[in-house]
């Protein structure tokens, strides 16, 4: 079936065509993968935790791992440490040994705005890897906006991670996050250059002693992602967080090389890539291509600047395609993007594949559109 809808600034209706994907796909062989996961919320401003769950199975079910409680899920801009302990703890119940589940750790519960010492904001992400482990998930080690505060230099960041990695009980995942993402972030790991920071994130990698997994890398800029994943040691993965130039990175180039992925992005194109990670999987690089390329401009949008504002794209499309009953965010997040930038969403998305339900999404876009 051909849903159609008329949208304003175009001459014809347009039509958005079933986009035939599977009901589900099962966890992709040649790529380890998760989506970052949203939080939904309630018109009164709560966590809506049916929509939440739900969401975290439909990840599960198109075979990603789910990455709990990062800066998808509002950390920092509107989920408290005490709501992330929550969501946390409710996701590790629903998980199993076929569903990966990794989660954040962050230094969130120490207050904004002070001047903290080193050994607080090791003893703040103490407490938060703790907790982690203690649900059952694996590590993600966030970027601390407390720490880019009060290091002055390299060996803050080596001293901090490096008791944190001593505590790990398995191999965690180091969250590298671009200042786009967060402007608190600024000169991380010590440095305002990308080589240098990658010199510091390697020594600290060679120092840790097989307790890194690998890292998620959030600097969309494809060059340095590739010159970084050459310099990794042998078993560690670069899981892309690259949320302009995915597709090349994750298909990999001449050389055998390729980036594994910890993407918000797959959380609003959920079944195109999926589709495309089974076509992967296959050997089928064309059909991987099909599949994946339409989304790039999809997600070029969501993640426009001011970037950190893409988790509004992201409860957009979770909201078209049925997966939560309102388009809410935890404070009131879902204005932060003008009418017209969800239009052209809306309309990216639909050549993009990424509407399951045609009729659906054309409904909500059409009383969205009405309201506005």
């Amino acid at each position: 079936m051909v849903a159609q809808i008329r949208l304003p600034g175009r001459d014809r209706p347009l039509l958005i065509p079933e986009p035939g994907w599977a009901a589900g796909y099962p966890p992709p062989t040649r790529r380890k993968v998760f989506a970052a996961a949203h939080v939904a919320a309630s018109p009164g401003g709560d966590i809506d935790w049916e929509a939440t769950s739900r969401f975290r199975d439909h990840l599960w079910a198109y075979g990603f791992g789910v990455a709990e409680a990062m800066d998808t899920s509002q950390r920092g801009m509107g989920l408290s440490w005490n709501q992330a302990r929550e969501l946390i703890a409710r996701t590790a119940a629903a998980a199993d040994p076929s569903r990966a589940l990794a989660c954040g750790a962050g230094t969130d519960q120490l207050a904004a705005g002070s001047d903290h010492t080193v050994s607080s904001i090791i003893g703040a992400y103490a407490e938060q890897v703790s907790f982690v482990q203690s649900a059952g998930a694996q590590v993600i080690l966030m970027a601390s906006r407390a720490l880019a505060a009060r290091a002055r230099g390299p060996r803050d960041y080596l001293e901090v991670y490096g008791e944190l990695l001593k505590q790990a009980d398995r191999p965690v995942i180091l969250h590298w996050l671009g200042e786009a993402f967060d402007p608190a972030l600024r000169g991380y790991w010590g440095s305002g250059g990308f080589d240098a920071a990658a010199a510091t994130v390697l020594e600290l990698i060679e120092q840790a002693g097989g307790q890194v997994d690998g890292v998620k890398l959030s600097v969309l800029d494809a060059a340095r992602e590739v010159s970084l994943r050459r310099r990794l040691p042998a078993g560690v993965r670069l899981y892309t967080g690259d949320d302009f130039n995915y597709a090349s990175l994750i298909r990999g180039d001449a050389g055998g090389s390729h980036s594994d992925a910890l993407l918000g992005a797959f959380a609003a194109i959920t079944a195109p890539a999926a589709a495309a990670l089974a076509a992967l999987d296959r050997g089928d690089l064309a059909g991987y291509d099909a599949a994946l390329e339409p989304t790039i401009p999809l997600s070029r949008l969501i993640f426009e600047p001011p970037t950190y504002h893409y988790k509004a794209g992201v409860a957009f499309l979770a909201w078209l395609n049925g997966l939560q009953p309102q388009f809410v965010m935890l404070d009131g997040l879902e204005r932060a993007r003008s009418a017209g930038h969800l239009r052209r969403l809306f309309e990216l998305a639909a050549a993009a594949g990424a509407l399951s339900t045609p009729e659906l999404a054309a409904e909500r876009m059409t009383q969205l559109l009405e309201r506005a």
